[in-house]
């Protein structure tokens, strides 16, 4: 579970690097194509966390070793269909 907490607090600190991007933006601070680039590479690492995430649980739920779980390559994350 130390793992799951880790990856909690990973994305924690992206959120948070969101909202201040957003912050800096709304202030002047830095340039549309900065902000839009950064949150795209911030969007993407969050969709990974929360793959692994999902992934840990459901090998936790199936009786699995949730260790065995690894984070997907951006292109595979992102191309998944809602």
């Amino acid at each position: 579970m130390s793992e799951d907490k880790s990856l909690f607090t990973r994305i924690d600190e992206l959120v948070a690097e969101e909202h201040g991007l957003r912050t800096k933006h709304a202030a002047g601070e830095i340039g549309d194509g900065d902000e839009r680039t950064r949150l795209q590479q911030l969007e993407v690492e969050l969709d990974q966390c929360w793959d692994l995430l999902r992934q840990r649980r459901a090998k936790r739920e199936f009786g699995e070793d949730p260790e065995a779980a690894a984070a997907r390559p951006a292109d595979v994350v992102e191309g998944y269909l809602n």
